[in-house]
């Protein structure tokens, strides 16, 4: 098997995880842990076809990670102050007590 297969294997299953996490778990925190699971999964992929692809793809595959690696962050920090301010309305983080979120 290829490096660039192994790299794909590897990321497939990074991404297979993230999506279990973020369909079968009702904590936030854990979806948003999902989410990151997935955008790192992408991530190899784009360095695992930057490293194995043609040599004149200059440095696409690291722009792009370092882009997705700052929405990423800034996603989290949202998603945590989100989490932060629920957490002090409802005293839950689980979803299925978030019904209504108005005033």
């Amino acid at each position: 098997m290829t490096p660039l297969a192994l790299l794909l294997t590897l990321s497939a299953l990074l991404f297979s995880l993230g999506l279990l996490a973020v369909l079968t778990r009702r904590n936030v925190i854990l979806i948003l842990v999902g989410i990151e699971l997935m955008l790192n999964a992408a991530n190899l992929n784009f360095i695992a076809f930057w490293r194995y692809g043609p040599p004149e793809a200059g440095l696409t595959g690291p722009v792009f990670v370092l882009f997705s690696i700052a929405i990423a962050a800034a996603e989290a920090a949202a998603g945590l102050a989100i989490v932060l301010m629920v957490f002090r309305h409802t005293r839950s983080t689980d979803l299925n007590r978030l019904d209504s979120l108005h005033g």
